[in-house]
């Protein structure tokens, strides 16, 4: 009788099942929620796997497991928020250490990165990374990190992160890449030759719109243990209710990804043959500058898109007045879908000559596509578009 090789679950298994009937105490399906600060020690100088919540809290480490399985990494920790997240892995730097940052990052990215640099925390310097060239040429300051946003936030460009990390790292610099709008359902960055993974585990991971929450993950093992050293050092954990809620989240995170992507390319199609749009940007779509780049990249092309309205700024305001379906808010990644205004919602703290550099027009939205019935969500679109 052949003897069947056992091989480690498939991603799809892992963020369904990493931690299910685990419990030894009274046979729970469901994970439990460890809501305790504190540890009783079994005895004098004997603490127990747990002593204070601060430093580790078992609901939290199921799910840093779980991110750090899913995204190939040796280990996560997870964090209060995505800015969180990234402030981890900054946090350590000193005033000498150089940052090299898209200059069409999310709006609270450049912020923060702005914000440690002002404070003479680090050395921020921002260049368009679909120039090879220039970005070789900033390598030559010899950068402690690279950070990498692809696709990126709003405008969907996608950069060859593996290109991109093995130049880095030839040069001595460290890579970070921020997966927040594909999640590793769709991509995993750290195959790909990155140093760390970052996420706003508020968005896909979590997926209900109702957990502020981060996480980052690094490929190698020391650098795990020294992110997890470094937030217990700051106090940079997230809660364990949070910490549930998005393990609870990421049960799900296959079908929602899968679902979410098929009605967000049935809408690209539609608004790219709209009259009243002027351009889509969405790497599914054969027209995108970085589609097949994105499909040798990416496991598929997401849930995040943005468009331009032909009529300007009015235009604007008369869809975001009838639009249906999508509500006006903030945030993305989960079941509902969003349509914001980046110019005024988030990258309005760029400032306007920052937004122009990066391509970011007043007259660009960008949506967050959901769950609802595709038939739904275009009937949505076309009130708002019908009225500009």
């Amino acid at each position: 009788m052949l003897e069947r090789k056992t091989r480690s679950p498939r991603a799809e298994t892992t963020a369904a099942a990493h931690g299910v009937a685990t419990d030894t105490a009274f046979g729970s399906v469901v994970p439990p929620l460890y809501l305790s600060s504190t540890y009783e020690f079994a005895g004098f100088e004997t603490p127990r796997a747990y002593d204070y919540g601060r430093c580790g809290n078992p609901t939290r480490d199921l799910l840093a497991q779980a991110l750090a399985k899913l995204e190939g990494g040796a280990g996560a920790v997870v964090t209060p928020s995505g800015m969180a997240a990234l402030d981890l892995l900054i946090g350590r730097l000193t005033r000498n250490d150089l940052v090299l940052a898209p200059h069409d990052c999310y709006g609270g990215t450049l912020r923060l990165l702005k914000a440690r640099a002002d404070l003479g925390h680090l050395t921020l310097r921002l260049v368009d990374q679909k120039d090879l060239g220039g970005f070789q040429a900033a390598l030559s300051d010899v950068p402690a990190l690279v950070l990498i946003e692809s696709p990126s936030n709003p405008l969907m460009r996608v950069v060859d992160i593996a290109r991109l990390s093995d130049v880095a790292k030839a040069a001595g610099a460290a890579v970070a890449v921020d997966n927040t709008f594909l999640s590793p359902a769709l991509q995993r960055p750290l195959s790909l030759g990155a140093d760390y993974v970052i996420h706003s585990a508020t968005k896909f991971l979590n997926g209900h719109s109702d957990v502020i929450a981060g996480a980052v993950i690094a490929a190698d093992p020391r650098e795990a243990q020294d992110l997890k050293r470094w937030a217990n050092i700051t106090g940079a954990i997230a809660a364990p209710y949070d910490a549930w809620l998005t393990l609870r989240g990421l049960r799900t995170l296959f079908a929602r990804m899968s679902m979410q992507e098929r009605n967000a390319m049935k809408i690209a199609e539609y608004l790219d043959a709209h009259p009243a749009v002027r351009h889509v940007h969405y790497p599914g779509l054969a027209g995108h500058r970085d589609h097949e780049l994105a499909k040798r990249q990416q496991g598929g092309f997401g849930a995040m898109m943005s468009f331009e309205l032909a009529g300007g700024v009015p235009a604007v305001r008369e869809f975001l007045a009838h639009v249906s379906c999508f509500t006006l808010a903030e945030s993305l990644g989960g079941v509902e879908s969003l349509v914001a205004h980046p110019a005024t919602m988030t990258h309005v703290d760029m400032g306007a000559e920052a937004r122009a550099r990066a391509g970011i027009r007043d007259e660009l939205l960008r949506l967050s596509v959901g769950l609802e019935h595709i038939d739904d969500l275009i009937d949505g679109l076309e009130a708002g578009l019908n009225a500009c």
